[in-house]
């Protein structure tokens, strides 16, 4: 049947993304059967529209609209499998019948800086009319409300029953505007009076035979008699900028409100459920949740679904609801699946509830050059996109492995997020890779950025690099480039970044940028080896740096340093001793020099404490200090001319983090007995003020250790197994070195650090 022309075009309402929305949209379509189809949506969309047919295409989906020259502005027009728009616009594909989309341009929106249509005026409250029905009706979750009344009710009956109940709805949503007025949102204004102004295009070709889908709060001001002027004057002088439409995966999780999405939903993967589940949805769920919970080793049977749906029907007949809803069977899975535990719980809402689902688009969506490439390498590397977190381990010895990473690399430094490094569990060497991908479908947009700078993803890796070298204004950026660049294989961007590296560092004359940006270089020049990439080009970069470094380094670390600067400093002498230990096969004579360096550290009182004991330690674990000198110098660290403070500090620079020094303590009864006589001497009020220096040292030691030195400090001087012969030593700890022993995990030690 066709509407009566006195009614007027059929306007449907409804709740963006709702399953009984859906299902009463494509009931009415059938009753209705109107001439042609209008959408909430861009208009620019349109030429888009015959792709939703494609066999390829599978929803979750969204609608990209972007600035032409400026990609990074853009907006997302989401369409799940059970929303209303999505089942109009292929009923209307069905049927062979004319559908198009009627809202204000995204042209002119995203010249305005709207976020797109969940966006709203930052200085207005957007009433919820869901919340206010909900409300009058005596509800205190709009959620539960909406689940009455269409969810649950929605799934069936005739035309006239689906027709009356839009006709309901319109009329609550008039009255609620009436009430409340538009709210203040011009954009909605400006919106409704260009659907106006469409509306009046399709009458003049179709009659009054045609269907409008929008948000059910449009509904009244579609249905009013606005003049052709007042609309004309909405519209007349909005900004406009020339757009590019396409269409990309989305994801259940990010049409969650959760997500920060404005129309989003509390539950789409349970909404999904709903729109597919043709019948007993609650059983079929429940089923689904068993599933889910014997995959992680929980012991749920076909007795426990069968309790639970009883349970969750029990429960929404005392609640007077017509189905069990959400709320009813989460509560019946914790109390018959989960034995009341939250922690099952909130993996059933993230796997089932919100879900994980990525939808697909078919090849033959518009895309810039550079996602064309970007898939050929996934779709080549296997390296499949998805929606939940994934944990990727890399061999970079394989050539795919190899592959892999530099892609993942390449996309890093293009700002596209898709994989983040993560710690390995399954061992350590520079050969080994752990990534972390997940694919959100924002990265769309990064893509379209990212393709000003080239075609493919390597050459856009390139280019950008070599812009970034030439505007990067500190030396750390361009030495944290430098490592980007090996680490994603740019050999041809190399050149430009060491240009620029070679230049910040002969202008630099900070020690500390200095210091913070050569391990950086030293950790390049091992990436280089072990991706076969040549970076014997930043070996004399680094050695030149690790030059001026050494000269330097003395004179800045004085007195005159605070507390938290000394602390700063102290972490860069480490950087530069594991950097220069890098460097040092290229450069024999760098090591010397270094250990020259730690020597004057170590030996002169105006360097603070924290650093003179760092020095210290480092000379001692290289085999550079003899033990007598290294008593000696703590001796007059912890002499009674020194402060307090400053003693503390050396103590931790020497003896603090995750450095040995704990062992070295049990082992040394020389150095131990020298801390312990210090710490008796220090006087009341100083004691009060190094305390927390010394929590900080010997508080990070394992408790092993920290009962191996209780018990050397309870037997007092000299009452260690190494000062007295025969005695017995600390459990875990023998009198002295037996070689015998020792030389019996010789292999195993090889083999472990072999691995």
């Amino acid at each position: 049947m066709s509407p009566s022309p006195t009614r007027g075009p059929l306007l449907l309402g409804v709740r963006h993304h709702g399953p009984g929305s859906a299902r009463a949209v494509r009931a009415a379509l059938e009753a209705a059967r109107p001439r042609a189809v209008l959408i909430e949506g861009p208009p620019e969309g349109d030429a888009l529209l015959p792709l939703a047919a494609d066999e390829g295409m599978r929803p979750p989906v969204a609608l990209l609209a972007h600035a032409a020259d400026d990609p990074g502005r853009a907006a997302f027009w989401p369409l799940a499998g059970f929303s209303p728009e999505w089942v109009a616009i292929r009923w209307a594909q069905e049927h062979d019948v004319p559908v198009r989309f009627i809202d204000l341009p995204a042209a002119h929106s995203l010249a305005a800086g709207a976020d797109g249509p969940e966006g709203s005026e930052p200085d207005a409250v957007r009433l919820d009319p869901l919340a206010v029905l909900a409300e009058t009706a005596g509800y205190d979750d709009p959620e539960r409300w909406w689940e009455d009344v269409v969810e649950h009710r929605g799934a069936g009956g005739g035309g006239e029953d689906v027709l009356g109940a839009f006709e309901a709805l319109g009329e609550a949503m008039g009255a609620l505007r009436e009430a409340y007025g538009d709210g203040g949102h011009r954009r909605d204004l400006v919106r409704e009076a260009y659907m106006r102004q469409r509306m009046r295009a399709a009458r003049r070709e179709f009659g009054d035979a045609y269907a409008v889908v929008c948000g059910a709060w449009h509904v009244p001001a579609l249905r009013s008699r606005t003049t052709v002027a007042a609309d004309k004057a909405l519209l007349s002088g909005l900004p406009k900028v020339k757009v590019e439409t396409t269409w990309v995966p989305w994801t259940h999780r990010r049409l969650a409100r959760a997500g920060g999405y404005g129309a989003g939903i509390t539950s789409p993967g349970w909404y999904a459920h709903l729109f597919t589940a043709r019948d007993r949805p609650v059983e079929r769920w429940l089923t689904k949740v068993a599933g889910l919970l014997r995959e992680e080793d929980r012991q749920v049977s076909s007795a426990h679904v069968i309790e639970a749906v009883r349970l969750a029907e029990t429960l929404a007949a005392m609640r007077g609801r017509p189905l069990p809803g959400l709320t009813e069977t989460l509560e019946a899975v914790r109390a018959v699946m989960c034995d009341g535990s939250d922690i099952p719980l909130a993996l059933i809402e993230d796997r089932l509830v919100v879900g994980d689902v990525l939808g697909e688009v078919p090849d033959e969506a518009p895309v810039v050059p550079l996602q064309r490439d970007l898939t050929r390498q996934q779709r080549t590397l296997r390296l499949k996109a998805e929606a939940q977190d994934r944990e990727l381990e890399l061999d970079l010895r394989k050539d795919t492995d190899t592959a892999k990473s530099l892609l993942l690399h390449r996309l890093r430094l293009l700002g596209i997020g898709w994989g983040t490094p993560a710690a390995s569990r399954s061992g350590t060497g520079t050969f080994r890779e752990t990534w972390r991908l997940r694919w959100e479908p924002e990265l769309s947009v990064r893509i379209a950025e990212a393709g000003i700078w080239g075609t493919t993803v390597l050459g856009a890796a390139t280019a950008k690099a070599e812009a970034d070298a030439a505007g990067a204004e500190e030396l750390g950026e361009v030495t944290a480039l430098a490592e980007q660049c090996l680490l994603a294989g740019l050999a041809q961007a190399l050149p430009a970044v060491l240009r620029a590296l070679a230049d910040r560092a002969a202008l630099d004359t900070d020690v500390a940028r200095l210091a913070k940006a050569l391990p950086a270089l030293a950790r390049s020049l091992r990436y280089g080896d072990v991706r076969g990439t040549d970076a014997t080009a930043l070996g004399s970069v680094a050695a030149g740096l690790a030059e001026r470094i050494c000269v330097a380094l003395p004179s800045a670390c004085t007195a005159g340093l605070d507390a938290d600067a000394a602390a700063e400093m102290r972490g860069h002498v480490d950087g530069v001793h594991g950097a220069i230990g890098l460097l040092a096969d290229a450069d024999a004579g760098l090591r010397e020099r270094w250990f020259a360096v730690l020597a004057t550290l170590a030996g002169r009182d105006t360097v603070p404490g924290l650093i003179r004991g760092r020095a210290a330690r480092l000379l001692l674990d290289d085999g550079r200090l003899p033990a007598g000198e290294t008593a000696r110098l703590m001796g007059l660290a912890l002499s009674p001319a020194s402060a307090p403070a400053d003693a503390a500090g050396w103590i931790e620079g020497f003896a603090g983090g995750s450095s040995g020094g704990g062992t070295l303590l049990v082992h040394d009864d020389r150095l131990l007995g020298l801390i312990d006589t210090w710490l008796v001497e220090v006087p009341e009020r100083a004691f009060t003020d190094v305390l927390p220096l010394l929590r900080r040292t010997f508080g990070a030691y394992e408790p092993g250790v920290k009962r191996s030195l209780g018990e050397l400090v309870r037997r007092g001087p000299g009452g260690s197994a190494a000062a007295v012969p025969g005695g017995s030593a600390p459990a875990g700890f023998a009198p002295e070195l037996d070689p015998g022993r020792a030389d019996a995990v010789t292999g195993l030690v090889r083999m472990l650090l072999a691995g």
